[in-house]
């Protein structure tokens, strides 16, 4: 029966380049069908053993055509299968709010438009093929495929040091290192929202969304193995908040924010929340965020200090319950003075509140003031809690706040593991496939190279007849090809219902050795005998 698998790969190996391109699409969606584990498994690997036979001469002329670039060209989908099947492993480096504190967070966070810049500065060396970036308030990591393990981490390791100006032994001391399968199951945790400070919060699903997205634009250096990787992270966020209910009740950072400040609003300001006048720095989707569950708990007046008009003029619309008001920067101080609660969600650069600028803006009074940060960067400088009552907080201090809200969702988290599992083995299984392509690509040469001998013996005799026209001879071509065809669909149905990858692996192992695929010299000499 191992015979029979075997000869259904080779058969797999001749379907034509552009059976091969509708496979890779079909391969990149797969994972959002509704099927059982094996099933998803046992499509996977044949998608990618489908995907493996890409044709030679269209691989040729577009490397030609981008060859003449001089800067670093962007990989062909040939070349990055190639490279895919060559053994590229998936590593991811990072930090988070779990592992570092927010001032190395910082000093790392890059802003999404500039997610592929980096990711291409990343590649730039040769010493890594494939980079995705991931960077949000609460995480900074790269997710990189690469050949040679070694010379890749030094190579991420190089670029944060210089990103950063920290050195090694400090970012050491704050990052975490994960290769293979626990890099693919972190990603999985990730999207599912099982890693976030807010168990099941849906925002980080949306920003792993944009990294796949970005990993697969013309700039981008997704990759074969990445960009996969990254779609499935996705189809798996998705199943586990519409087949769970993790994501049910208050699960983003900004919702954590809002229970803080209602939590601490009675002892840092001796005021039932209900009662305290509420500003917030910033209009995006933080902010947005942000309105909603205060608008949950009865909000009914807040100010928003904002650069410009249009972003805070459409939540006026989206929120007309709501009494916002609208103020240009230039009056941050002024919403500050009469404001007992300041939300800060900006994206910038440098600190908006400090405890400079709180001095020279008459804020040292002592007036009780809290002020609820929930940037990174920061927006409000740690010197602030030494003005006399203003109290501060960042997104470090909404971990208490959220350990409730994970003893709660302990059931679900369980529930969602495992959904997140199937899909990690679906990548694995659709991975480990891959390491199957070179010896396809070497049963079908050694199959064409084949053919085309006892074809030209056939033709030459055939041609010498009149009788015989060139479209008869096509036929006879066809024929070859059909009668083969014919005897493998009984082997093709079989491998079809196998799932297990060892199985595979072990049919093409013994086709390699059966068909002495690594022994060119010996197929040559055989060759030249018959001649």
């Amino acid at each position: 029966m191992k015979f029979s698998t075997a000869l259904f790969a080779a058969i797999t190996a001749t379907a034509t380049s552009g059976t091969c391109y509708a496979f890779q699409s079909a391969a990149i969606t797969s994972s959002r069908r509704t099927t059982t584990p094996a099933a998803t498994k046992a499509a996977s690997i044949n998608t990618a053993l489908l995907a493996a036979t890409l044709n030679d001469s269209t691989q040729q002329a577009e490397a030609a055509a981008t060859s003449k670039t001089g800067n670093k060209r962007k990989k062909t989908k040939a070349e990055r299968l190639e490279l895919a099947s060559k053994g590229l492993q998936v590593h991811v480096i990072g930090l988070s709010i779990h592992h570092a504190q927010v001032e190395v967070r910082e000093k790392l966070a890059i802003p999404e438009y500039e997610w592929n810049d980096q990711s291409n500065l990343i590649c730039s060396t040769g010493q890594v093929e494939e980079a995705a970036i991931l960077s949000t308030c609460n995480r900074f990591e790269i997710y990189f495929a690469a050949s040679d393990a070694h010379e890749a981490n030094a190579r991420v390791m190089e670029f944060l040091a210089e990103r950063s100006g920290l050195p090694v032994s400090v970012l050491r001391r704050n990052i975490f290192m994960l290769e293979g399968d626990d890099a693919v199951w972190h990603l999985m945790r990730v999207a599912g929202g099982l890693d976030s400070l807010v168990v099941g919060e849906g925002q980080i699903l949306s920003q792993v969304r944009q990294c796949h997205l970005h990993s697969i634009e013309e700039d981008g250096c997704g990759g074969k193995v990445l960009s996969r990787l990254l779609n499935n992270a996705v189809a798996a966020g998705k199943r586990v908040r519409s087949e769970t209910a993790i994501s049910k009740g208050s699960v983003s950072i900004s919702s954590a924010a809002v229970e803080l400040s209602e939590h601490m609003c009675m002892k840092d300001l001796n005021l039932p929340f209900s009662e305290a006048r509420l500003a917030v720095v910033g209009a995006g989707t933080m902010t947005r965020l942000l309105i909603t569950h205060l608008a949950s708990r009865g909000l009914e007046r807040i100010a928003i200090v904002n650069r410009s008009m249009p972003r805070p003029m459409e939540l006026q619309e989206q929120f007309p319950d709501v009494d916002i008001e609208i103020v240009l920067e230039d009056g941050l101080w002024d919403v500050v003075g009469r404001s007992d609660i300041v939300y800060t969600a900006t994206s910038s650069p440098d600190y908006v509140i400090d405890k400079a600028s709180l001095q020279a803006n008459g804020q040292d009074s002592g007036r009780p003031l809290m002020l609820v940060d929930i940037a990174v960067p920061r927006n409000i400088g740690p010197d602030s809690d030494e003005i006399d009552g203003v109290t501060p907080y960042n997104v470090d201090d909404l971990k208490a706040v959220v350990a409730k809200n994970t003893a709660m969702r302990q059931r679900e988290m369980i529930e969602a593991e495992t959904l997140l599992r199937e899909e990690a083995d679906s990548f694995i299984g659709w991975r480990e496939s891959l390491s199957a392509i070179p010896t396809i690509n070497q049963l079908q040469e050694r199959a064409n190279m084949f053919r085309t001998e006892e074809l030209k013996k056939c033709t030459r005799k055939l041609s010498q007849n009149d009788n015989f026209t060139d479209r008869e001879l096509e036929a006879v071509e066809r024929l070859s090809r059909g009668i083969v065809n014919k005897m493998l669909h009984g082997p093709m149905s079989h491998l079809r219902k196998a799932e297990s990858v060892e199985k595979k692996q072990a049919a093409l192992s013994e086709l390699s050795s059966m068909f002495r695929l690594d022994d060119e010299q010996g197929a040559r000499g055989r060759g030249r005998r018959r001649r």
